[in-house]
């Protein structure tokens, strides 16, 4: 779903972006760090700090957050059904996809993710800022009700059963150190059983400002894993910010995915949760 005036798809280029800025139906959200943001960030951008995308619930800190908070958000960047959301980041999409994720969750579609964030902006030569956008008062707010949860989010039970099943795809995306268990970033260390590992970073082209690679390479590349495209899949991290980014390009690759955004920093505290330690085997 798009805005009748801006025609832009889940991915879009800095090149595509530049001669909507200033419209009024669009949303440039900057989830840079705040340095950053400071000194200079696409034209009338609103920075977000990843607390505004995240809940912590006992020993899980990336959780979506309630709808309260996400009413925050909605009321914060004055999102109307009518606008258009572009987000970007300064380290491949990791927050920005986060942010996306938070408003498929409520029903909010009409977002884009810019490829390359403010690398590929700087790089094309366009225009930055370095001042602070006043948003102008929106008169009817997207209601932020968690009513698409079950399509794009899956629960530590929920998830639970299905690797006792074996009957779903799991994908990690952390460091292989995490992965393996070499890094204890929780009380156990490891893997979710049959997990296959791709790290979130391998999807972004590092010579071509992190934009991410062809969507031909990144497929080829989760089908040498073991992934079956074809097949649901749950991703996670250690609290889904790395996953997101991942989540993301599931959906660009018409991929039936879920975020388990409990992550590790639940599975890995759970006294019955179970785990793998070392390399899948081949």
């Amino acid at each position: 779903m798009t805005t009748p005036d801006l025609p832009f798809g889940l991915l879009i280029e800095a090149e595509e972006l530049v001669s909507y800025l200033g419209h009024p139906k669009l949303r440039i959200v900057d989830l840079t760090r705040p340095s950053v943001y400071e000194q200079l960030h696409i034209p009338h951008a609103i920075h977000v700090k990843p607390q505004q995308l995240v809940q912590q619930q006992g020993t899980a800190s990336g959780y979506l957050p309630d709808e309260q908070q996400l009413q925050a958000l909605v009321d914060y960047l004055q999102l109307s059904p009518e606008h258009h959301v572009v987000a970007y980041d300064d380290e491949g999409g990791g927050w920005a996809s986060r942010l996306l994720w938070n408003l498929h969750c409520i029903g909010f579609h009409n977002t884009s993710l810019l490829n390359g964030g403010i690398h590929a902006w700087l790089g094309a030569g366009l225009p930055t800022s370095d001042v602070i956008e006043n948003i102008e008062r929106t008169s009817h707010l997207i209601p932020a009700q968690i009513k698409e949860q079950e399509k794009y989010q899956i629960s530590y039970t929920d998830l639970k059963q299905h690797v006792e099943k074996q009957d779903v795809q799991i994908w990690d995306s952390r460091t292989f150190d995490e992965y393996t268990g070499k890094r204890l970033a929780a009380r156990k260390g490891g893997h979710i059983p049959n997990a296959y590992h791709f790290e979130w970073s391998s999807a972004l082209n590092r010579e071509n400002r992190l934009k991410l690679h062809s969507f031909d390479h990144i497929k080829k590349s989760l089908q040498h894993v073991g992934f079956n495209l074809d097949q649901p899949v749950v991703v996670y991290c250690q609290a889904h910010h790395r996953s997101a980014l991942a989540y993301f390009v599931g959906r660009l690759l018409n991929w039936d995915i879920r975020a388990y955004d409990g992550a590790w920093s639940e599975w890995g505290n759970m006294s019955d949760s179970p785990i793998v330690m070392g390399e899948r085997p081949l």
